[in-house]
């Protein structure tokens, strides 16, 4: 009996140890991730201030608008070789944090930092349609896996570090440490991880701090809410499956755009971005309002309600120009831009039904929300992310229902199209383009994963030993309602088990692969 008391207690003592373990990383994580994230935010601020003087100093003056074109090319050739110096650092950077922590990716964090924010920084001023939130992503990973490497952390606390440092980019660049909570767990690792969610939610809740110290606690967004009347609940199951086609047509035609500029070979990127950069300048002389990630086009949506061809023009100008920037690769998101898109989809048909059905003009910002996060959860296959952002972001929920029904059913319609999501399928290109394994396949170090088995799984009911693992994993421990269990051969697996196994760093992306397959069925 006495024997087991002292069992129990080292339990006990183990896991309190690593609890505070847990969140003095994810205290260290959420500060230096957050200050970076702050930086770029404010970088960002200026970048778009300053690019907004420029286009009022040069216009109705051809001289200076010369000069202008000048230097927007000049800024194309700059970012492009900054693209060739640290690759990992163009385009979004979630795709590429999301294949970090699977073990396809290892770039040098303090290049890929650099090359961020001078790239990002350069990229908006010259007008680029891209936004914050993505490399923000980027940008808390790689701080926090400097971090990692700095302390000499194991890979496994690496791992951890790298994936809450990108919830708390998130939440610095919006505002919302829940989402950047949620975005960690549904987005990159699909999974549910007991020691990853304590980190995640303190580094999340200290970067949101950090971030709010310098920027204040206002939200993104503010409206009042208006219940929506039961009888019309048909509008939003149509407004969902709009979203959900909308998403689906959104990641293809994105995704074209990247194959079709990356297909022009015989002329080098230093000539290629510079061509959009001096687009950019074609644009901000005669539609500035859809230069950079979009807050002048949301600030006008708010405070103008313009008619329904204005709307649908500056949707369509909106989507084709942030195409092209995304598929030239600067560096800079989509995430707050196709936002922006879900926002206008929502007004257009909002201002739409109101017209036709005589419904009361406050429902019309009701539209505006819910088509923000109906797009977001069609595109990022990410529904409770998108709605916990959306609460965050307007600090409302008291519509919570209609944010769902149309978040979900628009989830539900992308998926029956068959179409990935838009960041797995970034995710796969930059893998299938980079043959080269990360330099840590060259060690031997171990990495401590969690899986879940979910309902539905192939694996449950079934003994440990009748499953093939593979030679380079090792299950070390289960744990079942909260209660540890010692795996043996005739261990029988049931719905929910918590799974921690020990992988070979070497093989690392392989084998995690094979086991999210056998797992997942």
């Amino acid at each position: 009996m006495k024997e087991k008391e002292k069992t129990t207690f080292r339990k006990i003592e183990y896991h309190r140890k690593e609890s505070i373990y847990l969140i003095v990383r994810g205290i260290e994580v959420g500060i230096v991730a957050g200050l970076i994230a702050v930086l770029y935010r404010f970088l960002l601020s200026v970048a778009e201030e300053k690019l907004l003087t420029v286009l009022d100093y040069i216009k109705g003056n051809p001289l200076r608008t010369g000069i202008w074109f000048i230097a927007l090319i000049a800024m194309g050739v700059f970012v492009s070789f900054i693209n060739k110096w640290e690759p990992s650092a163009s385009g979004s950077g979630i795709p590429q944090i999301t294949g970090e922590v699977k073990g396809y990716l290892s770039p040098s964090w303090w290049k890929v930092i650099i090359a961020k924010l001078i790239g990002g920084t350069t990229s908006v001023f010259a007008g680029l349609s891209l936004g914050r939130e993505g490399p923000s992503v980027q940008l808390g990973g790689m701080a926090a896996k400097g971090v990692a490497k700095i302390t000499k952390a194991d890979k496994t606390t690496e791992h951890r570090m790298i994936s809450c440092g990108a919830g708390a980019g998130m939440a610095a660049a919006f505002n919302a440490p829940l989402a950047g909570t949620m975005f960690v767990l549904e987005e990159i690792h699909h999974t549910f991880d007991k020691s990853l969610l304590c980190m995640s939610i303190v580094a999340a809740i200290t970067a949101d701090y950090t971030s709010k110290i310098f920027f204040g606690q206002d939200t993104v967004f503010n409206y009042d809410t208006v219940n929506f009347p039961l009888r019309y609940y048909w509008l939003l199951i149509l407004l969902g499956i709009i979203l959900g086609i909308s998403g689906v047509l959104y990641n293809v035609i994105m995704s074209r755009a990247q194959d079709i500029y990356k297909s022009i070979r015989k002329i080098p990127n230093y000539i290629k971005l510079p061509v959009i950069f001096a687009l950019s300048g074609v644009v901000g002389l005669v539609l500035p309002q859809i230069l950079c990630g979009g807050r002048s086009m949301v600030e006008f949506l708010m405070n103008e309600q313009p008619s329904v061809g204005t709307m649908l023009f500056l949707l369509t100008a909106k989507f084709l120009f942030g195409a092209v920037c995304f598929a030239a690769g600067a560096p800079g998101g989509t995430l707050y831009p196709l936002c922006i898109l879900g926002t206008y989809i929502g007004a257009v048909f909002g201002a739409i039904s109101i017209n036709a059905l005589d419904l009361s003009p406050e429902l019309w910002q009701e539209f505006v929300v819910i088509g923000m996060v109906g797009f977001f959860a069609s595109i990022v296959r990410a529904p409770i992310t998108g709605i916990v952002l959306v609460f965050e972001l307007t600090g409302n929920m008291n519509n919570i229902l209609p944010i769902a029904t149309v978040s979900l059913i628009s989830y539900a319609v992308a998926n029956l199209l068959g179409v990935n999501p838009f960041y797995e399928t970034l995710l796969e290109k930059i893998i299938s383009s980079n043959p080269e394994k990360p330099e840590f396949h060259k060690r031997n170090e171990k990495i401590l994963k969690t899986y879940v088995i979910p309902t539905g799984s192939p694996l449950s009911e079934k003994p440990i030993m009748d499953i093939n693992w593979g030679k380079h994993c090792l299950i070390v421990s289960i744990e079942r309602n909260d209660v540890s269990i010692t795996p043996k051969g005739d261990t029988v697996l049931k719905e929910g088990d918590e799974i921690v196994i020990l992988v070979s760093q070497r093989r690392f992306s392989r084998d995690n692969e094979r086991l999210e397959k056998i797992i997942n069925g």
